[in-house]
């Protein structure tokens, strides 16, 4: 397995709904007072579909999910991995080989809880039974949280239950200067709820329009940097 070397200089401390949580550059999210790594959309297996079908897309998203996933579960003390939706990407990616690495990854951290908010694609994927996970139905209510794959399209349900936690949506904003324009994932924290960016190495990104109610953290390579000024659309633009 590739290995991945992290640096928690790059974290970023914040308070949502009372609560401490610490955004990771590595795309995911550290509940300290619950011991848990919390992480959206880790498609494993996707890049093999595709090969499957005669896409020339590169190999070795496994090896690069499961090395940064060790490298955070080193960095704190993690008790349970719990994944907002879509673990696996689809049946016909559990292969031999995908199903070997898991069963590595799960041995050097045998001890560990994962649980699992069952996603769309979870749903016709099932999960590999290797990885010893606890499924569950969304949402999933742990204070201040309600645990989600997708967001809830009506917020009113949450309201009185958690914050909303969720993933799916692979959320991403536009860095823009007079000449380049870059797309960067993001954590997206509104009044109500947030949306974790895709954990998985190799899983597209949307393009959020920005608004002054959320807070837009990115994801760079080596750290988190955020809230990022929301700047108005010039007129005509």
């Amino acid at each position: 397995m590739t290995q991945y070397t992290r640096t928690s200089a790059g974290d970023m401390n914040i308070e949502v709904a009372g609560e401490t949580v610490v955004l990771l550059p590595e795309r995911a999210l550290w509940w300290p007072r619950r011991r848990t790594l919390i992480v959206a959309d880790v498609h494993f297996g996707k890049s093999s579909v595709f090969r499957t079908h005669g896409l020339p897309v590169p190999a070795g998203s496994t090896d690069d999910n499961l090395s940064r996933l060790s490298a955070c579960i080193a960095s704190y003390p993690v008790e349970r991995l719990l994944c907002l939706g879509d673990l696996t990407h689809a049946r016909s990616a559990h292969t031999p080989e995908l199903i070997s690495k898991l069963g590595d990854f799960r041995a050097q951290h045998a001890d560990m809880q994962i649980e699992l908010i069952r996603g769309n694609h979870d749903r016709h994927a099932g999960v590999p039974d290797v990885l010893r996970v606890r499924v569950l139905d969304e949402p999933r209510f742990e204070t201040p949280f309600s645990l989600r794959h997708e967001p809830a399209k009506d917020q009113t349900a949450d309201l009185h239950t958690g914050y909303v936690l969720a993933g799916h949506v692979h959320p991403a904003i536009v860095l823009s200067t007079q000449h380049d324009r870059l797309r960067v994932p993001c954590f997206a924290f509104g009044s109500r709820s947030a949306i974790l960016p895709a954990f998985g190495a190799f899983t597209g990104m949307y393009a959020l329009q920005m608004t002054a109610e959320v807070r837009y953290y990115v994801a760079l390579e080596d750290r988190v940097l955020g809230p990022i000024p929301v700047i108005p659309a010039k007129a005509g633009i």
